[in-house]
């Protein structure tokens, strides 16, 4: 390492930190490569910094002509590779958005996935918290009858007998009307809520003089959302542009951003974010905003930052004005995002504690338990069926001791028989036979819902493909709560107290793999038809089949049934048998 860190070259570009495995586990970019690679090893760190370095074995480095090149190739090579460490672009969700069609005539709908290429004509937000988007589409939707369906119907619906629709499937509508309609709802989006509120005023007044206190009474519920969510704060500034506000704050070992939205001159929404931090911290600022827009987020006219950021980078990158403020009501602006930055980071640090105790924490006790260098990935599976049929696997994935949604995956297995080892063995080696195939990423260990014998089909599966992960499982009490962790070769059980944080997430992801599984397993049942089910019940053949077809019609009809009832057309046993598969099913 001390040799390859002294060729290291004094040129802007990007490094890639590897563990032992040879996995890429942090991208980092730097102005200077040998000054920035060789900070990580020449000094003491804290924090995630600190783990990082730890499990840095070796290291790449690719050199480029400039600062955006850099910035440009690590966005791309965190997309690529995902890095452990590199959390921002995996955590954060996209934005939604309320649009207003562009049509003869409009509809109010929430969207989230934005394509920027497209041209909206009517679009607002973006509204971190997708709550107050559909609030404000179903209030907007309940003052203004605008058209609700996506596709025109024969005959007009529901709504418009309810008044929240004018029928335009079947009726000619004043076009003056649909524009004053679509004016008032545009100044609403734009932030001028006057309108609006009085005309609800208006109405709840009306209503309450008719003693008709139950719609008065939502109609002031409807005027306290609009007056306690929707006035936003006005700011200080002369023009309309829409502008972003970024502040930051650091302490810790994290870092905690705030970001304002300013449309038509008001604070429409906020966002916050709060991170460990593991780079400097104007890298970090820096890499966040650039990532910020590489989401579903639309870009706005201009961006004010602090003055850590390296603006001139940032505006090459993002092709938008950005810009440091540094007197006036727009530094004030950048203040007061960073005054919230240090609320945020204040309130949610105890909280970010508890929660990486009871996630990265526990994974890292796990780690120690099992006697294993390094522990981030984890794979768990788990089985069901009904008797034997529509046989199902789930794999769910936990990473540093949170779930990975994206990850999951769903098997529907060949065998169609109550065979728990050959399903372990099927799934085990459709999944890792898939791995290698396609040269997908390993997990560190995997856990199965099983015992001893399930360990075992495991672990042989594992070995036959060639691969080294290790197998353990997690072993239930007589309540069918996780009780001991079954591990090593030969297995031995392990006891896990029961009050500490890695008990609490072993027993989660137990329960995760089990609802994710049994959730798919109700979907394949669901799927299945009334005749099909028939067919599993030993003594109904074609003929006693035809019969409760024709009586009966549904699974539901049925389940309703008593053994008495079932009788009437079923001997004995068989309505037994019925009764009994049908109350499991």
């Amino acid at each position: 390492m001390k040799d390859k860190l002294s060729l290291l070259p004094t040129d802007p570009g990007c490094y890639l930190m590897k563990n032992k495995d040879g996995i890429i586990i942090y991208v980092g970019k730097a102005k200077n490569l040998k000054r920035r690679v060789n900070s990580y090893f020449n000094r003491t760190h804290t924090g995630k910094t600190a783990k990082l370095v730890s499990e840095i074995v070796d290291f790449e480095y690719i050199v480029v002509n400039s600062e955006v090149e850099s910035l440009i190739l690590e966005m791309n090579l965190i997309k690529k590779y995902d890095p452990k460490y590199n959390i921002l672009l995996r955590d954060d969700k996209s934005y939604p958005y309320i649009e207003l069609s562009d049509t003869d005539v409009p509809k109010l709908s929430v969207v989230r996935n934005i394509n920027r290429k497209r041209h909206y004509k009517h679009l607002y937000g973006p509204y971190p918290n997708v709550y107050a988007a559909r609030k404000t589409v179903n209030l907007l939707n309940r003052m203004y009858p605008l058209r609700k369906c996506s596709t025109y119907e024969k005959k007009p619906c529901l709504y418009y007998h309810i008044g929240q629709c004018l029928g335009y499937c079947t009726h000619n509508v004043d076009k003056a009307l649909i524009d004053k309609m679509k004016d008032d709802i545009i100044r609403f989006l734009n932030g001028d809520h006057t309108l609006i509120t009085n005309k609800i005023n208006n109405e709840m007044k009306l209503e309450a003089s008719m003693m008709h206190y139950e719609k008065a009474k939502e109609l002031k519920e409807l005027l306290d959302y609009i007056n306690i969510t929707l006035a936003h704060q006005q700011v200080e500034l002369k023009d309309n542009t829409n502008r972003d506000i970024f502040g930051y704050y650091v302490s810790n070992g994290y870092m905690s951003v705030q970001v304002f939205f300013i449309r038509n001159a008001k604070i429409v929404e906020r966002h916050f974010k709060v991170f460990p931090l593991i780079d400097d911290e104007a890298s970090e600022l820096t890499r966040y905003i650039a990532s910020f827009y590489s989401k579903d987020v639309l870009k706005p006219k201009e961006i004010l930052v602090p003055s850590i950021v390296d603006d001139k980078l940032l505006n090459e990158y993002l092709d938008i004005s950005v810009k440091i403020p540094i007197k006036g009501e727009k530094k004030k602006l950048i203040d007061m995002a960073s005054d919230n930055a240090k609320i945020t980071l204040n309130e949610k640090f105890e909280l970010i504690k508890r929660d990486e105790a009871k996630t990265i924490d526990a994974n890292e006790e796990l780690r120690k338990i099992l006697k294993m260098d390094s522990l981030y990935h984890i794979e768990l599976f788990d089985n069901a069926h009904l008797f034997g049929t529509y046989n199902v696997s789930g794999m769910v994935v936990f990473k540093d001791g949170r779930p990975s949604k994206n990850d999951y995956r769903k098997f529907k297995i060949s065998i169609d028989k109550n065979d728990d080892y050959g399903t372990m063995r099927e799934v085990i080696y459709r999944r890792y036979f898939r791995v290698l195939k396609d040269n997908l990423k390993k997990p560190d260990l995997i856990i199965v819902d099983g015992g001893i014998g399930q360990i075992n089909v495991a672990r042989e599966v594992i070995e036959s493909l060639g691969l080294d992960i290790p197998v353990v499982g997690l072993k239930k009490d007589d309540h069918h709560a996780t009780s001991k962790l079954l591990a090593f070769d030969p297995i031995k059980e392990i006891d896990i107290d029961k009050r500490s944080n890695l008990f609490y997430l072993l027993e989660r992801m137990q329960d995760e793999v089990h609802s994710f599984t049994i959730n798919y397993h109700k979907q394949i049942r669901s799927k299945g038809s009334i005749a099909s089910i028939l067919d599993n019940v030993e003594g109904i053949g074609l003929k006693r089949r035809k019969e409760l077809l024709k009586r009966f019609k549904t699974v539901k009809r049925l389940k309703e049934l008593s053994i008495s009832e079932l009788e009437d057309v079923l001997p004995h046993n068989v309505a037994l048998n019925l009764h009994e598969f049908l109350k499991n099913y």
